[in-house]
């Protein structure tokens, strides 16, 4: 987490997040690491559907017709936390933790977006495990992302 810190501060460059079934856990590894309040902005946990669209600018229309887990409410979720709080990139979470579906998803389906003012990119991910273990894959994998887009 050292080094992706880093390499936003190196390139001037700062990341908020809007999450839901992560809860604030990327937004806690990212504070983690000293010195990261010169490129950590914000974040957002929009647990509850309707703050995904209140706070984080979602489309009401796709929370709608989708629910809350699906590929674009990633997408939405990513730029919302990018403009909400004026930082280069944003990271959107939202997943199924499990152990119920929710809104006819299966536990274990998580969708991540990163978004810069050039793109946005979504990636899904399935993951078999508890809560524990689909929270903190959602994790690894929006950093992932966020790390493919640096060098994209």
């Amino acid at each position: 987490m050292a080094g992706l810190v880093a390499a936003l501060r190196r390139r001037g460059e700062s990341v908020a997040t809007a999450e839901s079934l992560t809860g604030g856990l990327v937004t806690a590894a990212l504070t983690s690491v000293p010195g990261s309040s010169s490129v950590v902005r914000g974040g957002l946990v929009v647990y509850a559907t309707g703050l995904k669209a209140d706070l984080a600018g979602v489309d009401p229309s796709l929370l709608a017709e989708h629910g809350a887990v699906h590929p674009r409410v990633a997408e939405q979720l990513a730029e919302g936390a990018r403009r909400a709080c004026g930082a280069t990139w944003g990271l959107g979470l939202t997943g199924v933790a499990g152990p119920d579906p929710q809104d006819g998803v299966e536990p274990g389906v998580v969708h991540v977006g990163v978004s810069s003012v050039r793109s946005t990119a979504v990636h899904t991910i399935g993951v078999d495990g508890n809560r524990h273990q689909v929270r903190s894959a959602a994790v690894r994998a929006v950093f992932d992302l966020l790390r493919a887009q640096f060098t994209g």
